[in-house]
């Protein structure tokens, strides 16, 4: 799900959601990949994201599309400890 954030020039991937037994063929990858290709087009400048640092397939893809880690920071949810971090990709650094 991809939406516009409350920074200017800003996407937002708010969800990215794989069924568990989709998983493993490279859909979580072409969601991604399908999600930049919109916001490029669009006119966003950049896309954001938040996620909890244990989702470690979701991070692989999130890196290999070139998000960078900008911040992370311990929260408590879903009953356990957790550190949520911030990703973002800019647009314009990554023109193919």
């Amino acid at each position: 799900m991809c939406v516009r954030d409350d920074a200017p020039g800003a996407a937002r991937l708010r969800l990215l959601l794989v069924e568990p037994d989709a998983r493993g063929l490279g859909i979580g990858d072409r969601l991604v990949g399908a999600l930049v290709d919109f916001a490029r087009e669009a006119g966003y400048r950049e896309v954001v994201l938040w996620t909890n640092d244990i989702l470690t397939a979701a991070r692989r893809i999130y890196r290999r599309h070139g998000f960078v880690l900008v911040a992370e920071k311990p929260h408590h949810s879903f009953g356990q400890d957790l550190t949520g971090q911030d990703w973002r990709l800019d647009l314009d650094a990554t023109q193919e």
